[in-house]
């Protein structure tokens, strides 16, 4: 029999699999897509992400695929710089980083290849959870092709098929935006300096920064208070905009003409709807959820990779000892519960965080008086306010627990 299941083959998934596999536990990788390559796929690794990365031994991976470091963040309110932090943010710390992540997950996939005891099956989807005495006991695929296994791990994201075929409930975070995602060939300015720059302008508000691949990225918020419509067909549908003109008449005058001089070469943009959340219980007997499964992450400051990672390693260090020993499901279901105890209190912190900055965006949104005092004083207030962020995101960047690979 399988001894592991694993269901996603995203960074959570096939890091999982490859450090199980190493320490000779035997893993099936279940992978719907056919490709890693995908319109949307997060980026950046915090310092977090960066320890967790050098920890699995990977850091070398990093080095040989694309990728690139921030320089800078820096904040425009009103057409005018509020603030601006320099990377890294710590004296001795990392910078945060950005790598392609198909590039990532090919080569990790390449390791865990080396491992006998290591099958990955692409292109098929999961269909049921085969359960035997109250227990998950294994999956069906789409193809009718059962799996027994003496643990499922649901690796598949925020709208995971485990999660609901186990029917662990998520409870959702209130989000009062959702994104639109642009690509477009990037400009010297950003090849120069890769600063992440947050632009806000009466209503209107996006990030910008150049990806690990080379082209600029942007992020366009969908916030209450934006008149721009997701429903299709209505005088503001979204896909009907104007989205060059519309971006360069909320950016600074520099980035405004890069906008519009690549009108042309703009790449449609991506809706990403945010579900943000946690599940109560993250394991049935013979079921875990790790990663956006189990706790779907906002996009603010990309936490949600980082904290996948090191779901990973306590996932590790937990499930090894166990899973050497000759089969005992009573306590591979104990480790389940002790994997969401370790890990739980950290996420709940992070999203307090991201929920923070959140609810400060939507001050800045719905105040039209305050976005104007702020963008007027800044040169009195800035230093305050570049320091209430600063000290949000060092928490954000690290962690809030120490998170060591043991086994």
């Amino acid at each position: 029999m399988t001894q592991i299941v694993i269901i996603g083959a995203g960074p959570t998934g096939l890091t999982l699999a490859m450090l199980l596999a190493q320490r000779g536990i035997a893993v099936k990788l279940i992978e719907a897509s056919r490709s890693f390559r995908r319109i949307f796929r997060g980026e950046a690794l915090m310092p977090s992400g960066l320890d967790a990365i050098e920890q699995m031994g990977l850091s070398d991976v990093v080095t040989k695929i694309p990728h690139r470091a921030i320089d800078a963040w820096e904040f425009y309110i009103e057409n005018r710089p509020i603030f601006r932090v320099d990377e890294p943010m710590e004296s001795s710390g990392q910078p945060c980083t950005l790598v392609s992540q198909p590039a990532l997950l090919e080569a990790v996939l390449k390791k865990v290849n080396e491992c006998e005891n290591f099958e990955f099956i692409q292109g098929a989807a999961v269909r049921d959870l085969l359960w035997h005495s109250e227990r998950v006991a294994g999956i069906r695929l789409s193809d009718g092709q059962e799996i027994a296994a003496d643990l499922v791990i649901g690796a598949d994201g925020r709208n995971s098929i485990v999660r609901q075929q186990a029917q662990l409930e998520l409870v959702q975070a209130p989000q009062s935006f959702d994104i639109l995602w642009f690509k477009l060939p990037t400009s010297p300015t950003f090849q120069k300096e890769n600063v992440f720059y947050s632009v806000l302008r009466g209503q209107n508000a996006f990030g910008v920064f150049q990806g690990s691949e080379g082209n600029l990225q942007v992020g366009w918020s969908l916030n209450r208070e934006n008149p721009i419509s997701l429903k299709e067909g209505s005088a503001n549908d979204w896909q009907k905009v104007d989205w060059a003109e519309k971006l360069a008449a909320a950016a600074p005058d520099w980035l405004a003409n890069h906008f519009r001089a690549q009108k042309e070469t703009m790449e449609r943009p991506l809706l990403l709807s945010i579900v943000v959340g946690r599940c109560p219980q993250w394991h049935l007997p013979g079921v875990l959820l790790l990663g956006d499964a189990a706790h779907p992450m906002s996009p603010i400051r990309a936490q949600g990779i980082n904290m996948a990672l090191r779901d990973v390693m306590v996932a590790t260090n937990h499930l090894v000892p166990v899973l050497q020993q000759p089969a005992n499901l009573a306590a591979i279901d104990l480790a389940l519960a002790q994997i969401q105890a370790e890990r739980q209190p950290e996420i709940i912190e992070i999203q307090r965080l991201q929920q923070a900055e959140v609810a400060q965006a939507e001050l800045m949104h719905s105040y039209p008086i305050l976005r104007h005092a702020v963008s007027r004083l800044a040169p009195i207030i800035g230093s305050q306010i570049r320091k209430s962020w600063l000290d949000r995101q060092l928490q954000l960047r690290q962690g809030f627990t120490k998170v060591h690979l043991k086994v």
